[in-house]
């Protein structure tokens, strides 16, 4: 009986993770388009993202500030790389690549982060080694990841140094879900979230001195279309997207949680057509399908795969 029950707890478990995937998933592909509205309004990529960070860390700190370090120096520094790797780094490297390289070369280049980390769970975590099914998917998402942001333009060209810094972030997202996945088996969410926050804006404030913050905090707050935007960023696609990406790695483990990633263009293209009246093709269509049919097809294959091994 207490087996039943705890496989049905399991089970919501898992639910839940997915559910909490998918909404980090909608407003991170909603952000592309905030931030884009902010760039237009002359905020620099630095300033974004501090400003945002900042405000959830602020929240945050409202009503989660019972405890200010964690249990040792080592816990510490991973908590800290996990602001690097999960903030200042994959923010700073994805915005300056844009810079120096083409919008779809970036977007191309940090939907990988899902593939690095299912290559790395395999290599460091003997247990969770993927199989060839979620492999399989995780392959046919790529495809349509690439199909979608392809949609209006076939237009790609080599630029190492953008290119690079691309590759950078998705690198750094993948090993920031990696440490979470150690973090979370010793502090609740909210502890890890909030030390993330703090650790991102505080690598990343050297960077907007440099750059010369065009907005004080009053200036923004005065602006109507800037305020609602960093609002947006600040508390869903930062504080709230955070938490419950924290607590997904946590249900249903980082490999899945990244492989939701593949969604983010999808979410991102239907609010570009919504709010900029951007164009959608054909081939954009196929690569929604496509991500579709690869998560389905890597969540079904390991499930029969880990039933066959069952008997």
């Amino acid at each position: 009986m207490a087996s039943g029950i705890s496989g049905q707890h399991s089970g919501k478990n898992q639910i839940l993770g997915h559910l909490g995937a998918l909404l980090c998933i909608m407003m991170w592909g909603v952000s592309f388009v905030s931030t884009k509205v902010l760039l237009e309004h002359e905020m620099q990529p630095v300033e974004i993202y501090v400003y945002r960070f900042t405000l959830a860390y602020l929240m945050i700190l409202c009503f989660k500030r019972t405890r200010w370090f964690s249990d040792n120096w080592r816990d510490e520094i991973a908590l800290m790389l996990c602001g690097l790797l999960g903030g200042s780094i994959y923010f700073l490297a994805e915005n300056f690549a844009l810079e120096y390289t083409l919008v779809s070369n970036v977007s191309l280049l940090t939907s990988i982060s899902p593939l690095i980390t299912t290559l790395l769970v395999g290599a460091l975590y003997k247990a969770d080694r993927p199989g060839g099914g979620m492999l399989l998917g995780s392959l046919v998402a790529f495809i349509g990841v690439a199909c979608v942001i392809f949609n209006s333009s076939f237009n790609l060209q080599i630029n190492p140094l953008g290119d690079i810094l691309a590759l950078s972030a998705a690198f750094s997202w993948s090993l920031y879900s990696l440490i979470l996945k150690r973090l979370n088996a010793v502090y609740d969410v909210w502890f890890i979230t909030r030390k993330t926050f703090f650790y991102g804006v505080l690598t990343a404030l050297p960077f907007m001195f440099i750059e010369h913050p065009r907005y004080t905090p009053f200036s923004a707050a005065s602006c109507m279309p800037v305020l609602l935007n960093i609002l947006f960023l600040g508390l869903g696609a930062s504080l709230i997207a955070y938490v419950l990406w924290a607590a997904t790695v946590k249900k249903v483990g980082a490999v899945k949680a990244n492989n939701y990633m593949y969604l983010q263009p999808i979410f991102t293209m239907i609010v570009s057509v919504i709010a900029l009246h951007e164009h959608v093709s054909a081939i954009g269509y196929t690569g929604c399908g496509l991500i579709l049919l690869g998560l389905w097809l890597g969540d079904r294959l390991t499930a029969l795969a880990k039933k066959k091994e069952g008997k």
